[in-house]
C-alpha cells in the first residue's frame, strides 16, 4: 500500500449509516465501497461529458449535413431522370 493515500471525508451522520447498510450488503469494507462508488460517480461525469461533447458536435455539424443530404439527393435525383430518359429513347 506504498502508493496509497489514506484521506479523510466528513459526511452526515445518516450518509454514513447508508453507506454502511451498503457495506454490510455488499460485504465490502468501508474504503472498498466508497473507492467503488468514486469510480462509478468518476465514470458517470465523463459519460455524461461525452455525450454532451457528442450532441453539441452533432448539432453543431447538423447544417453541414442538411446540405451534404440535399447534394446528394439532387444528384441522385439527377442520376434517376438521365437514366429514365435514356430507357425513354430504347423504346
Amino acid at each position: 500500500m506504498a502508493d496509497w493515500k489514506r484521506i479523510a471525508v466528513c459526511m452526515p451522520d445518516s450518509l454514513l449509516k447508508e453507506i454502511d447498510d451498503m457495506v454490510c450488503h455488499e460485504c465490502v469494507n468501508r474504503s472498498e465501497f466508497i473507492r467503488n462508488a468514486m469510480r462509478y460517480y468518476m465514470g458517470e461525469i465523463k459519460r455524461t461529458t461525452t455525450v454532451e461533447k457528442m450532441k453539441s458536435g452533432y448539432l453543431e455539424m447538423s447544417e453541414i449535413n442538411i446540405t451534404l443530404a440535399e447534394i446528394g439527393l439532387t444528384a441522385d435525383n439527377e442520376t434517376i431522370t438521365v437514366y429514365e430518359t435514356r430507357l425513354a429513347e430504347c423504346e
